[in-house]
């Protein structure tokens, strides 16, 4: 991250207090629920009683992080108007939510889900489309906590001035995230996300507002700048781009949209209005969150010109040293920003981790290892669990040897293709497992070894696209040639008489 002159001793404290403030509510949340400790539901889903604020903000955090902000900006910069694609793809996920999560919530307070995988186990009875199912999620979920970790250390250290160095910072952190997670499991976590998702908000807005003032107050004359100067940014792109803008669009919007933590939180709601409510109000964040930091990116062409790629990924550091240096108020905004986006960054992490150390005790160890464990010591299992990956993906992200890490790239490409399973499986009845099942498979498999071969995308369609379309097909006419049992269809049916208002 670009060295902050607003940074050092002030960057710390303002991350001091952002960590006591975050163990405070673990505490607190943890004693509010009693049974915490011995209740899978109560730990992983917060009792399924998360109300409109939490929820909404807990949602704005899952699809959000502090990278949507340091990294998105660099790339409007790079790529001018065609990055208002961030826009469109962060929308077209609360449209798919719109799709299946009434529904999917439904029927899992009816059959007291807890898991991602809760919902196809139930839906085809297969142990082999479950594990496929929970296996790509957590391969997906893994490398996107990576990713946070190691945004966490550059945080600090860009906030700190180096003063805390990368890895201890990302230590610290990770210690501060698991104290809180433990005390307050779901709950904890919905509620640190309240204070992260207003900071972060608050900081987007303010960062904007200094940009435009840096400018002389016109966009106009930002835009005019940018057509007079690098016109290729402002123009309709070509055909290739359009349609890598509507592969990637298609790729995250599902993507996204069954992430496992995500899934959770639809579990998670205190009712079926809270939650279309909390959608609705998710629908008017991606103009108001990616689409003011597409302007901070466009505003940044005419403030630094001319950044090669590696110089545009520091850009809302140059951007925020300059709004910093504008006059006092400025300046302490810029330090809140920034321990905005790490705890921001915290938050995304902390939602994935628990997610993760769900599926680990639910799916893997109550129901192939220990099928007698008690709640308590499920619960206990996935804690533990939890840290071990922490140590696995710090190992990974300090030394990331080269053929295993491109291994890890993958994330919504893998996700992605448990996206029929839910969606299709709600709504039609005919869907049978074993079509399901190859579908994933080979999805998986040509996304997979798309990446691990360099081919990044095919005349601009991702991997992960093409995997879902040959997964869509597979499950759409094998259930047709071996239809769903009468037992399947009959769970199908129910699901789908279910009254959604």
């Amino acid at each position: 991250m670009q060295d902050l002159t607003f940074g050092g001793a002030s960057g710390i404290i303002v991350l001091v207090a952002y960590a006591a403030v975050m163990l405070l509510i673990g505490y607190f949340a943890g004693r509010g629920q009693p049974n915490v400790r011995e209740s899978v539901k109560s730990y992983y889903l917060a009792g399924g009683g998360l109300g409109f604020v939490a929820l909404f903000f807990t949602l704005y955090a899952t699809q959000y992080s502090g990278n949507t902000v340091i990294g998105y900006a660099p790339t409007a910069y790079r790529t001018g108007f065609p990055w208002l694609q961030s826009i469109m793809f962060m929308t077209f996920i609360i449209g798919a939510y719109l799709v299946f999560a009434p529904r999917l919530y439904a029927v899992a307070k009816r059959e007291s889900f807890v898991t991602p995988a809760d919902w196809i186990r139930h839906r085809f009875r297969s142990t082999a489309v479950t594990l496929l199912a929970v296996l790509l999620m957590l391969w997906g979920i893994g490398n996107y906590l990576l990713e946070q970790l190691v945004a966490i250390g550059q945080g600090i250290s860009g906030l700190t001035g180096d003063t805390v160095p990368y890895q201890l910072g990302v230590i610290l952190f990770v210690v501060v995230m698991l104290a809180y997670a433990w005390m307050g499991g779901m709950r904890a976590v919905a509620l640190t996300d309240v204070m992260q998702g207003i900071a972060l908000l608050v900081g987007v807005m303010v960062l904007l507002g200094g940009s435009l003032y840096l400018i002389g107050g016109s966009l106009g004359d930002a835009t005019q700048y940018l057509i007079q100067n690098e016109p290729e940014k402002a123009q309709v792109p070509p055909l290739d781009v359009s349609v890598n803008w509507l592969s990637l669009v298609l790729m995250v919007g599902f993507g996204a949209a069954v992430y496992p933590h995500a899934i959770q939180r639809i579990y998670a709601a205190e009712s079926e209005r809270t939650l279309k409510r909390s959608l609705a109000g998710m629908a008017w964040m991606p103009p108001i969150t990616t689409g003011l930091v597409f302007v901070v990116g466009i505003i940044g062409i005419s403030l630094f010109p001319n950044l090669g790629e590696s110089e545009s990924e520091q850009l809302v550091g140059m951007i925020a040293n300059e709004v910093a240096a504008i006059n006092i108020f400025f300046y302490i905004m810029m330090i809140l920003l920034f321990g905005g986006i790490v705890a921001a960054i915290v938050s995304t992490a902390d939602s994935a981790l628990l997610s993760f150390s769900s599926m680990i005790s639910r799916d893997l160890y109550a129901r192939h290892i220990n099928p007698d464990a008690s709640e308590a010591r499920q619960v206990l299992v996935g804690k533990l669990w939890g840290i071990v990956a922490i140590a696995v993906l710090l190992v990974i992200a300090w030394n990331p040897p080269g053929t295993l890490y491109s291994i890890f790239v993958l994330k919504f490409e893998l996700i992605v293709q448990v996206a029929p399973s839910f969606i299709l499986g709600l709504y039609w009845k005919r869907l049978s497992s074993w079509p399901v099942f190859f579908g994933m498979l080979v999805g998986a498999m040509v996304a997979g070894g798309m990446t691990l071969f360099g081919i990044g995308t095919v005349y601009g369609v991702h991997g992960g696209v093409i995997g879902l379309a040959l997964n869509l097909a597979i499950c759409v006419v094998g259930s047709l040639v071996i239809p769903a049992t009468k037992e399947e269809a009959a769970r199908a049916e129910r699901s789908a008489e279910l009254s959604v208002r």
